[in-house]
């Protein structure tokens, strides 16, 4: 599997605190069956990671990594809040590219209120040559209760990435329910852990492929999708969708 969207970098955010966890962070993705990571640290006003912090500490990462003997290939990328995506030169975020593909940005969505400008945000990003991924809005409380109102974004070009721990059920009922029904309604492309901690509970991307209950699909959203992003090539087309029952899906 690859999965866009962890904290693994080293105290740089809310994500691993030394080097050291950094490196069980990618035992445990290991373990959970990823192959490739990206390492998107915040990048907001309370976390003011520039790309020469991310890109320095992915190099120490890496060689932390191949000392350990630990076979995880880690890219680079960043989490990007509004505020910050707007200030930031071209230049810069190129660099902050989610999985080194300096065209597509990972976007955070916010956990409250439904950010107004976002559509227009995506169009404007994609003049500049930038295709939007839009990070866990399944946890907002907005698009809980309308998880349609994502379809004018996605139809804008953005595509859309649900939380490992969402669909497995471990953030509850209602980020379970919403990420189902985006995956329903074709509004969710990718499955990423956004991992924090050094556990297989905080990956847990082999929990939620489970959980999705189709193989076809989780495939889509763990590997056909991400590689396209990281390649940079065109989106695959979704699997025949299957029709879900109570805790996953049926054909």
């Amino acid at each position: 599997m690859i999965d866009l969207h962890s904290h693994i970098l080293p105290g740089v955010d809310d994500g691993a605190a030394t080097l050291a966890d950094g490196v069980e962070m990618a035992r445990s993705a290991v373990a959970d069956g990823v192959e490739v990571i990206a390492a998107t640290p915040h990048v907001r006003h309370d976390y003011p990671t520039t790309a020469e912090t991310m890109e320095l500490r992915l190099a120490e990462l890496r060689d932390a990594l191949a000392a350990a003997g630990v076979e995880l290939e880690v890219l680079g990328g960043g989490e990007l809040d509004l505020q910050r995506l707007e200030e930031l030169p071209d230049d810069e975020l190129r660099r902050f590219g989610l999985g080194g593909n300096a065209g597509a940005l990972l976007i955070e969505f916010p956990y409250f209120g439904w950010p107004l400008g976002l559509a227009e945000t995506v169009f404007r990003l994609r003049t500049r040559g930038f295709r939007s991924v839009i990070a866990h809005p399944e946890r907002s409380a907005d698009v809980q209760a309308h998880p349609e109102r994502l379809a004018p974004i996605v139809e804008g070009g953005a595509l859309v990435q649900v939380t490992a721990a969402s669909v497995d059920g471990r953030l509850g009922r209602r980020p379970r329910d919403a990420a189902f029904r985006l995956l329903e309604l074709g509004l969710a492309h990718l499955l990423a852990s956004d991992a924090h901690a050094p556990s297989l509970r905080q990956i847990g991307m082999s929990a939620a492929t489970e959980a999705v209950g189709d193989p076809a699909l989780a495939r889509w959203l763990t590997v056909d999708v991400p590689s396209a992003i990281v390649g940079g090539m065109q989106i695959p087309e979704r699997p025949q969708a299957p029709r879900r029952r109570r805790f996953g899906w049926v054909r």
